[in-house]
């Protein structure tokens, strides 16, 4: 772990340095991101711009490094797919397990991730490349699914794999980051889950689910 400056910082600069990053979180929550400055980072924290300076070059920055650890946590959504059953009522457990892990991922990250739909919406190659780093944890595998159902003969020759798991992944995040706007539908997130399964499932393998 290194300063903006080269130097290796010490025990104390990491808990410093993660300080920041934990009050920027926070304060993302709540505010919109153009509205954090440095200074009221540094105030939460307890500690001065200066010092902030230190380990990030600007909250742009500092926001970069909280997305890009968000993304490395999101390798957790391939294990919703990879090596999954997609065939009986194992393949409806699939699909469930993908909803529900991928709302809640979103859920636990939604003020991170609205800055960087909001980066990537504007051309921003750094948060488009986060962004795609998530939806690519998913997407590989699905598409994986996909194909391998298809050269069983289950799924249609002419369908295509990656279109098909791109579409669905699309439709996933913008559910995900939707999720509160069902609620003004009438829809609750009990009765979300398992339409989104729903919708998935068919994607995925062109059948109704077996429950």
């Amino acid at each position: 772990m290194r300063t903006v400056d080269g130097r290796v910082a010490g025990r104390r600069g990491q808990a410093t340095r993660q300080k920041l990053l934990d009050c920027l979180s926070e304060m993302l929550s709540s505010s919109p991101y153009r509205d954090v400055k440095v200074i009221d980072v540094a105030r939460k924290a307890g500690t001065s711009p200066a010092t902030f300076y230190q380990y990030f070059p600007d909250v742009e920055g500092a926001v970069l490094e909280l997305a890009e650890q968000m993304a490395t946590e999101g390798a957790e959504l391939t294990a919703l797919v990879e090596g999954r059953s997609w065939v009986g009522k194992a393949g409806w457990q699939t699909a469930q397990n993908l909803v529900e892990g991928f709302l809640d991922f979103w859920r636990r990250n939604e003020a991170i991730l609205r800055v960087v739909d909001l980066g990537a919406s504007e051309g921003d190659k750094r948060f488009y490349k986060i962004r795609m780093k998530i939806l690519n944890s998913v997407n590989n595998s699905l598409a994986d699914a996909v194909a391998q159902l298809q050269a069983k003969g289950r799924v249609d020759k002419d369908v295509n794999p990656a279109a098909i798991a791109g579409s669905l992944v699309a439709m996933l995040a913008a559910v995900a980051s939707h999720q509160k706007g069902f609620q003004s539908w009438g829809v609750k997130q009990s009765e979300l889950k398992p339409n989104l399964a729903l919708l998935v499932h068919l994607g995925v393998t062109g059948r109704k689910p077996v429950k």
